[in-house]
């Protein structure tokens, strides 16, 4: 379908798709030479082809630089509303094309910091024993939802509330129970006395230190169907899971954190102390984003494979 990519530039009635096609990875690659290296054509012919789609759009679609480029209005506009049709058709070639072969090519995925790092690098390993013509490309990234990002296949989001409106389409995979812990070894005499209590009620957590994942991030409570949220503050703020939980074992204050975390800290388990609560923290959700529901062989192939052996999360 795309093969005239590489054809003469002569035979513009043929490019209309192809430079679309181009666009779109221009835009997913992020620099004109990754883009020209994946597409196999030179980076001077990618850049004339832009040019030329941008005469005849008649508007700019690229801000480029020695150091960066970036999409302009039109430039997002296009991308947006040509990338489902082009992966779509992408898709149609690469299913044709697996009835005779195995699913290949780059597939981009990002993922939450420190989320299972043993467990993903075995899956990940395990995948591409399976299927060696993909080449896998994973990223990390710390705090929230990430903003859009076109160069990704696939992003692993952990969440608590829903998720904010955003280009990609959002499918829910698990959810790991959460719990407020403590330091008995090292807290103040009035921490003490809130471990004697037999349940503690949520706003109370409000008087003490805590160690937060993000600045003002309130902790959110589940009281039968409500929601109900508490306005914690502390000293501490840290993205990182493993962090708060080295810093919640030092004493440094009380930290809300996936249960799945200590299992796996076993010594850190015995340190610290988990509070009872009347009502239970709110579940952390992990979802999978993609941009698409038209998904290309090679990243439906992963995502089958993840949700197959996502248990082992557990």
């Amino acid at each position: 379908m795309f093969a005239s990519v590489k054809k003469s530039e002569g035979n513009m009635k043929l490019s209309n798709l192809d430079d679309l096609h181009l666009f779109v990875c221009l835009v997913e690659a992020g620099s004109f030479t990754l883009a020209a290296k994946e597409l196999g054509i030179a980076k001077s012919k990618l850049s004339r082809r832009l040019v030329l789609l941008e005469k005849k759009l008649g508007c700019e679609l690229l801000l480029r630089t020695t150091r960066k480029q970036e999409l302009t209005e039109s430039g997002r506009l296009l991308f947006c509303a040509s990338k489902e049709h082009i992966d779509a058709l992408t898709k149609v070639e690469e299913e044709l094309s697996s009835l005779l072969n195995q699913p290949q090519g780059k597939l981009n995925i990002l993922l939450p910091l420190e989320f299972f790092n043993q467990i993903i690098s075995t899956l990940i390993s395990d995948f591409l024993r399976r299927y060696p013509k993909i080449n896998l490309h994973c990223q990390h990234y710390s705090g929230s939802v990430p903003e859009f990002d076109p160069k990704f296949d696939l992003c692993f989001v952990l969440h608590e509330q829903t998720l904010p409106a955003t280009n990609w389409i959002a499918k829910e995979l698990l959810s790991f129970p959460q719990s407020i812990y403590l330091s008995p070894t090292m807290s103040s005499k009035q921490e003490r006395k809130l471990l004697q209590e037999t349940l503690i009620k949520p706003e109370q957590l409000s008087q003490f230190d805590c160690i937060l994942e993000e600045e003002n991030q309130p902790w959110h409570f589940r009281n039968g169907d409500k929601i109900e949220q508490v306005n914690v503050a502390g000293k501490v703020v840290l993205s990182s899971p493993e962090m708060r939980l080295q810093a919640a074992e030092q004493g440094l204050g009380l930290s809300k954190l996936p249960d799945y975390v200590i299992r796996k800290n076993l010594t850190v388990n015995q340190s610290l102390q988990r509070l009872s609560l009347s009502h239970e923290s709110v579940a952390q959700r992990l979802s999978v984003l993609y941009q698409s529901r038209n998904l290309a062989s090679k990243t439906r192939t992963f995502l089958d494979y993840f949700q197959s052996n996502v248990g082992q999360l557990l």
